[in-house]
């Protein structure tokens, strides 16, 4: 998986686009929950404030379903991206460890 150091809200409106120009070009739920996840993505992960994918199908062409739940999952949250994404030699369980200390 690429670097993605910022995962950027977006607003109401420019999901509720996404929802429906998605729902306009296929009738499938499962395709169409794919490719509005995968625009999602495709608009709100970036590093160094450059977008990570170019579009959905970038998205889907790199990412597994579960790397795509997983970074979903986090956006929702308004979490940052992990330090392990900006620093593949990050460990996070030592670094869990050190903070107890």
């Amino acid at each position: 998986m690429r670097v993605i150091d910022e995962l950027r809200p977006l607003t109401a409106g420019q999901l509720l686009c996404i929802r429906r120009e998605v729902c306009a070009d296929t009738q499938d739920e499962l395709e169409r929950g794919a490719l509005c996840n995968a625009r999602v993505l495709a608009a709100c992960c970036f590093c160094g404030g450059e977008n990570v994918f170019s579009d959905a199908e970038k998205v889907l062409g790199e990412l597994t379903f579960r790397e795509m739940e997983e970074l979903l999952r986090r956006w929702k949250n308004g979490e940052r991206a992990s330090p392990a994404d900006v620093n593949p030699h990050f460990d996070e369980a030592r670094f869990a460890c050190l903070q107890e200390r």
